[in-house]
């Protein structure tokens, strides 16, 4: 063979052998990741028509039996390594969630279904850190649960508030970061909890957050220059969003470079195509477990690539694993016998029906009017003295990020205890140490009132969706065109049974109004006013005008509101809390029956709006000064003297100009 014709010959081996010899430098890894499930462990809208070990005989989406199928499945398709993440809030969200100090019900499940690795998120400290530590705890002690990392808690070296917490990563329970060493891959992975939902977290107290920026760097110089790996990834609770001043994990990407991958978590953004920026890749698979993300990646040369990318939707196609929904169960008939029993009530009672479907928007919702009135009614059943007037609740709130779920009508519109539940499921109370916000009433003047309209009018839309308040026994008017924290032009208090009158909500007006809300907006009410630089302060006040103050100033300041809680018993000793969930539970089933069949109705008037907040943009003058306060005086003023001068300049050089023409 001539020395050209072999050489052809090789050059022809090599072309076919070289994808062979390429790939043989190449790893496949898959990561299977979710984010904020929130004790979701059953199919959605409705667990009553969850049937997970069947296929095809119903609607419902999400539920743990179908996501532990997926995990398994996937898993089965390949024989390279996986790694199984969530990026926090696994808890709060559902009745589980209840039994989960003494059970542990999300992280021993997560652990049989598979989950190497996981982090925290804001909702996992809504049970203070003592109680997020008893339940990982638990979970140690009962069954064993995923790596934890954290990386951005800071403790307070001069309260113990958050010692057991402290505890935990002394005993290796929770960790900063973990290395996992796969195929001979070396895999960094941290934990961190963004800005906003470290805002979120007032029960975190007095645990705070650093930077997660700040700390990401940290971390990636150790996993890289220390610990030597060949891969980060980033467990992050701190979300995505369209407005990317905003979008936490975007910016994450781009201030820190050395992130190979961002799972992300808190914004329950449904991210069907994985998002690229400084060539970092993030991922996140929307909410409540309906999806679960699977990145397939190719690992060469110290670097990743996408090799596919798929959000599995976990719905009736998918037969869950018979293992994990009995286990399920078995958590169901513990939460009948521990919390509802005393309550009357079962985890599948049909409670109430519906011909609609109630939501919840950014906007007057039907949702919100019905939670906002129940916990006007609620309190007013307990604790109003017809032969006090004062004593009566006449405006209560509801803020949109404390109402977790819709409540919709499905198949048959029945409603039952589980579903009505995930509509107002959170809270803890620091006074009692039991699960669910206690209802809290405090006094207030007219212009207070006012105040707390103007988080909707004000902070709501800088902040997002979850500041919009849903409101009771109150009817106002605002134009978002008037000067910030003065946008509300009319109030009205009263109800549509019994009619509205107007609101006098000049400073003048030292009447008092008693105003009801849960704990977690109460508090926030109670410390909008730091934040705000005083403009919208408001100071809760007893029966007779006094200011509310601590008996405990040095103490935690939630202490502050623990007086005024709703006492449901006052010939038992100490407080017997008014639990926001309950008051729901007691509301909807106290609504007539409107066909005889034994199940009460939710009323017609809920069906759509009811007008109690109206929007009304205007330009006009009149209507941006009308009735305004110091602030759009003091602004009125300051642009009116801007322009004036400005005038006066203007004015001047057109002078000298003709001065200088005529010369």
């Amino acid at each position: 063979m001539k020395p050209i014709k072999k050489q052809l010959v090789w050059l022809g081996m090599l072309l076919i052998l070289s994808p062979s010899l390429i790939s043989a430098n190449e790893t496949p890894l898959t990561l299977i990741h979710t984010n904020d499930m929130h004790s979701h462990l059953l199919g959605l809208p409705s667990n009553l028509e969850y049937s997970p070990l069947k296929t095809g005989d119903d609607a419902t989406v999400g539920g743990w039996a179908r996501i532990a199928s997926v995990i398994r499945s996937e898993k089965a398709k390949r024989n390279h390594p996986i790694l199984v993440v969530d990026a926090g809030d696994f808890l709060m969200g559902s009745l589980f969630h209840m039994i989960s100090r003494e059970e542990a019900v999300e992280l021993r499940l997560m652990k049989e279904m598979g989950y190497d690795v996981i982090t925290l998120g804001n909702h996992e400290f809504d049970f203070l850190p003592a109680g997020l530590a008893r339940i990982i705890t638990s979970a140690h002690q009962k069954g064993g649960l995923p790596e934890i990392v954290f990386s951005n808690g800071l403790f307070d070296p001069e309260n113990n508030e958050d010692d057991t917490f402290e505890e935990l990563f002394k005993k290796r329970m929770i960790k900063r970061y973990t290395v996992k060493e796969i195929h001979g891959i070396r895999i960094g992975l941290f934990g961190i909890i963004g800005k906003d939902a470290a805002e979120v977290s007032p029960f975190a107290r007095p645990l705070k957050f650093r930077s997660p920026i700040e700390t990401a760097r940290e971390m990636v110089k150790r996993l890289r220059e220390e610990e030597k790996v060949d891969l980060v990834i980033c467990l992050s609770h701190g979300g995505l969003s369209e407005n990317k001043s905003r979008s936490e994990d975007e910016q994450l990407a781009k201030e820190v470079s050395g992130i190979d991958i961002i799972i992300s978590g808190h914004s329950h953004t449904k991210l069907g195509t994985p998002l690229v920026v400084n060539h970092t890749i993030i991922i996140q698979a929307y909410a409540h477990g309906r999806n679960v993300g699977v990145l397939d990646l190719i690992y060469e040369n110290r670097k990743v690539r996408i090799k596919e990318y798929r959000l599995v939707e976990i719905d009736d196609h998918i037969l869950g694993d018979e293992t994990i929904q009995k286990k399920i169960e078995s958590f169901i008939s513990l939460i009948n016998q521990t919390i509802l029993k005393d309550h009357g009530l079962h985890f599948y009672k049909v409670i109430a029906k519906t011909d609609f479907d109630l939501k919840l928007f950014p906007e007057e919702s039907n949702l919100g009017n019905l939670i906002a009135d129940s916990i006007r009614w609620a309190v007013n059943r307990i604790d109003y003295n017809p032969q006090d007037p004062k004593t009566k609740v006449v405006v209560a709130i509801e803020s949109n990020g404390a109402i977790r779920d819709n409540l919709l009508r499905g198949k048959t519109g029945e409603i039952a205890v589980c579903d009505l539940f995930r509509v107002v499921p959170l809270g803890f109370s620091r006074g009692t140490e039991s699960m669910g916000y206690p209802l809290i009433t405090c006094y207030l003047y007219g212009q207070e009132i006012k105040k707390i309209l103007e988080v909707l009018t004000s902070i709501y839309p800088k902040k997002g969706s979850k500041f919009f308040l849903q409101v009771s026994g109150v009817r106002f008017r605002y134009n978002p065109n008037r000067m910030i924290f003065d946008r509300v032009t009319e109030i009205a208090i009263g109800s549509e049974e019994e009619g509205y009158l107007p609101l006098d909500y000049s400073e003048s007006n030292k009447a008092l109004y008693r105003v009801a809300a849960n704990f977690y907006n109460a508090t926030f009410l109670n410390f909008v006013g730091r934040f705000t630089y005083n403009l919208l302060k408001i100071v809760p006040k007893d029966r007779h005008g006094n200011p509310i103050v601590s008996d405990k100033p040095q103490g935690n300041p939630f202490d502050l509101l623990l007086p005024l809680r709703v006492d449901m018993d006052k010939e038992k000793p100490g407080i017997q809390e008014l639990k926001q969930w309950v008051a729901l539970m007691d509301y909807v089933r106290h609504f007539p029956d409107k066909d005889g069949d034994g199940i009460p109705d939710i009323p017609e008037q809920y069906r759509g709006k009811l007008g109690r907040i109206t929007r009304e943009p205007s330009w006009n003058p009149i209507h941006l000064l009308s009735r305004g306060t110091y602030v759009t005086w003091i602004t009125f003023g300051s642009m009116t003297l801007i322009l004036i001068i400005i005038g006066s300049v203007i004015y001047v050089l057109q002078k000298r100009m003709r001065t200088n023409k005529s010369v």
